[in-house]
């Protein structure tokens, strides 16, 4: 099997530089629709789909191989190596955050900068050290719980929640069609892994230029977690974006838009 065939790869753009966009739980390459056109006129634009989502080829999905985030790093550096020409840079959403950030740490140089939208290296509050990830361990485990009795149902209830956006409702029905569209299974395997992970130490370990995206008010990933990233990794900036919702990268994608250049001009990218 290709890496073209297993991620569902799309290539597209004119540019010195290649933009990677990786999209987050439960969705796929489409939620990059209204963000990545703006840059197809001067980067090379890659989308995929991470395995188990969207039209990425299920025969490719192991659970042994997935049952941490390293199995899909392992898969995006394969893209990169691939499909990069230039510079590479990752615009990231939600877990493909720290997907990117194992991606880099494994092998060093591999991108040129990071924009993660709503990255979180930890969801599970840790009390002994004061870190806030947004969700106490048993509210994880309820979250995880209802999932897996019933996915489409969960789906339906959640993602307008998760999408926020109040004023474009429609948003939430796509987030929700999203869900609805992935292989469950899959999908309450990748929940596990996601929302269970800690990658709090791996940030330490990224020297590559980050602009972290964060939203104002966002259940996923408060403003704790952005503020905490900037803090302990060696070379990030944060950026607020005024918006209601994890997915400002489809409810705010001018603001999106406007911080990434600002952040890659900045770069000399």
């Amino acid at each position: 099997m290709s890496v073209k065939e297993r991620n569902n790869v799309h290539v597209s753009g004119l540019g010195a530089s290649t933009i990677f966009f990786a999209h987050g739980f439960g969705c796929d390459q489409n939620m990059w629709r209204l963000l990545a056109p703006a840059y197809a006129d001067r980067y090379r634009i890659v989308l995929f789909d991470l395995v188990g989502s969207g039209l990425s080829d299920e025969a490719a999905f192991d659970k042994t191989k997935y049952a941490s985030l390293r199995g899909y790093a392992a898969d995006l550096a394969e893209v990169v190596r691939e499909f990069g020409h230039g510079p590479a840079i990752l615009v990231s959403h939600s877990v493909s955050g720290m997907i990117g950030v194992l991606a880099d740490n494994a092998h060093p140089g591999l991108f040129a900068a990071h924009a993660m939208v709503g990255p979180s290296p930890c969801y599970i509050d840790d009390p002994a050290t004061g870190y806030v990830g947004g969700f106490r361990r048993e509210d994880i485990e309820s979250l995880l719980t209802t999932l897996e009795s019933n996915y489409l149902g969960w789906s339906s209830t959640m993602a307008p929640v998760i999408m926020g956006s109040p004023e474009q409702p429609a948003l939430g029905v796509e987030l929700a069609n999203s869900f609805c569209r992935t292989n469950p299974e899959i999908a309450k395997h990748f929940a596990r892994v996601t929302f269970h992970a800690d990658h709090r130490a791996d940030l330490q370990l990224l020297q590559t230029p980050t602009l972290i995206l964060q939203s104002d008010d966002d259940l996923i990933a408060p403003m704790d977690v952005g503020r905490y990233m900037q803090a302990v990794m060696p070379r990030a900036t944060l950026r607020i974006v005024e918006n209601v919702g994890h997915c400002p990268h489809l409810s705010q994608p001018g603001a999106c838009a406007e911080a990434i250049d600002e952040f890659l001009a900045a770069n000399a990218l």
